[in-house]
């Protein structure tokens, strides 16, 4: 018999190197009858395909929506990323974005910080909105597809609907107040608000929301409304007394570092039919944290009150059932802009399934929660992990893996496995660096189940409309004729 490397000497065939047999993959309708070379597998295969396992091949298919409602594997449809930069999460949820989309489901990214996701959302179909100084606006008093829903559904559910709506603004206004004032609201300031709202309301005719000014006209009026609330007693003096600070506060919020987006209209309405829709804040600077916490706490209470509308127009009959997908990147930003964002991104963890809506969060390290203010932001922010039902690891520090793993329930060949995509890229020979070891790599942990780690290779077109490192990718300089 032939040694397996072949016969020493001339024309022995002897190698020093057996190449392994070419891997083709393919569905039993393009290559159909390869029996006996097939392979099962138990991997999961009901969602978005998202690769190939790590150690048998076989591909793996999955996302939180369908994870959800068609496997059952999770009683929760949300996803938590975890991750060094520059190893492929937010393009694994970007594939996961595209292929929900495919199947009738509406991603909603509710604040692209960098952005990651407009041009998809603009390939797809959708709707970019971009908010920002010069750019874009949003005016929190209008109800948006809330209000129009109410209008169109009326009757009883109409009414409670439009009280929905009522509250979604309220909420709005305090939030804007508690950023600029950096402490909440007091209980007989919102009070107060509310009477206001509910004024401007009445007088305000149909198809034209009222805006912030109008509502330091409303405290300057001081309607019998408003004033039965501030407890004046028919005493200018003390309604004066009792409206200063809230009076005070709106004024910080329209001349201060808010106003030139908060106190016009809105420039660009959420379309509800849109196929996905992203609210673009990239143009905001990094460093301007009120402005970015209030932006995002305005997108996502538009968006959300977006899902709620075409949840009341569906159980009334008059527009078809849909499923949302929410998209939450760079997650340590917003957490770190406000505590009003922590507070909506838990109440989100809790009540998505009651919402029709999945979520995907992603952040570097669980570290990121420990920059917050204070020890109920901080708690609240390590839950997030722990309501996920999914949870999906990228390259991380060994350190950082023994903290999750008391958490998620990590063996010790998991965390050595996902520790090693930590690692940083050799030498080439060309001086450059070569590809981190751990880029497009991930373990996908759902529940107490063995991890599932996976391979991602993206297509041409996934790279084209997915490119993180714009800002390094030289461009044509033109010439003085306006060509490259």
């Amino acid at each position: 018999m032939a040694p397996p490397r072949g016969w020493f000497g001339p024309g022995g065939g002897q190698v020093g190197h057996v190449d392994p047999p070419a891997l083709w993959r393919a569905t039993t309708v393009q290559a159909c009858g390869l029996w006996p070379f097939a392979a099962g597998s138990g991997a999961p295969m009901t969602g978005v395909p998202l690769g190939q396992h790590l150690h048998t091949g076989a591909t793996v298919c999955g996302d939180p929506i369908s994870w959800f409602t068609r496997a059952r594997y999770i009683s929760n449809p949300s996803l938590f990323m975890l991750g060094m930069p520059g190893l492929g999460k937010s393009t694994l949820v970007n594939r996961m974005l595209i292929g929900m989309a495919a199947t009738g489901i509406t991603p909603l990214v509710l604040g692209d910080l960098k952005p990651d996701y407009a041009d998809t959302v603009r390939a797809l179909g959708g709707q970019v909105i971009s908010i920002g100084r010069g750019v874009g606006g949003i005016n929190v008093l209008d109800p948006g597809a809330m209000g129009e829903a109410a209008a169109r559904i009326g009757g009883e559910r109409g009414r409670i609907l439009a009280a929905e709506a009522h509250g979604r603004v309220l909420n709005m206004v305090a939030a804007l107040i508690t950023i600029v004032r950096g402490r909440p609201m007091d209980d007989h300031e919102q009070s107060v608000l509310s009477a206001c709202l509910h004024h401007l309301t009445a007088r305000t005719k149909p198809g034209r929301p009222p805006l912030l000014p109008d509502l330091l006209k409303v405290l300057d009026e001081g309607p019998d409304r408003v004033r039965a609330v501030t407890l004046d007693r028919g005493d200018v003096a003390r309604y004066q007394e009792a409206v200063d600070p809230l009076h005070r506060s709106l004024l910080g919020v329209l001349d201060g570092p808010l106003g030139d987006t908060f106190a016009s209209e809105t420039s660009t309405r959420i379309n509800p039919a849109s196929p996905a829709v992203c609210v673009d804040i990239s143009r905001i600077g990094e460093a301007d944290t009120q402005l970015t916490a209030a932006a995002m706490l305005a997108a996502w209470s538009d968006g959300l009150g977006t899902v709620a509308a075409a949840h009341a127009l569906a159980d009334a009959g008059l527009a078809p059932q849909r499923w949302f997908f929410t998209v939450l990147d760079e997650l340590w930003r917003p957490l770190r802009a406000a505590s009003g964002i922590v507070e909506r991104i838990d109440a989100l963890t809790r009540l998505n399934r009651s919402l029709g809506l999945g979520d995907a969060k992603i952040t570097h390290t669980l570290k990121d929660a420990e920059a917050l203010g204070s020890e109920a932001d901080r708690a609240k922010a390590r839950g997030f992990v722990e309501r996920a039902g999914m949870v999906v690891c990228a390259g991380l520090p060994r350190n950082e893996m023994k903290e999750l793993g008391e958490i998620v329930g990590l063996s010790e060949r998991e965390i050595d496995l996902v520790s090693s995509w930590s690692s940083p890229p050799g030498w080439a020979s060309t001086g450059g660096n070569e590809e981190p070891p751990g880029r497009g790599r991930f373990l996908i942990k759902v529940g107490g189940r063995p991890g599932i780690p996976i391979k991602v290779s993206i297509t041409d077109t996934e790279r084209d409309l997915h490119n993180t490192n714009t800002r390094w990718t030289p461009k044509p300089t033109l010439s003085k004729t306006g060509r490259p």
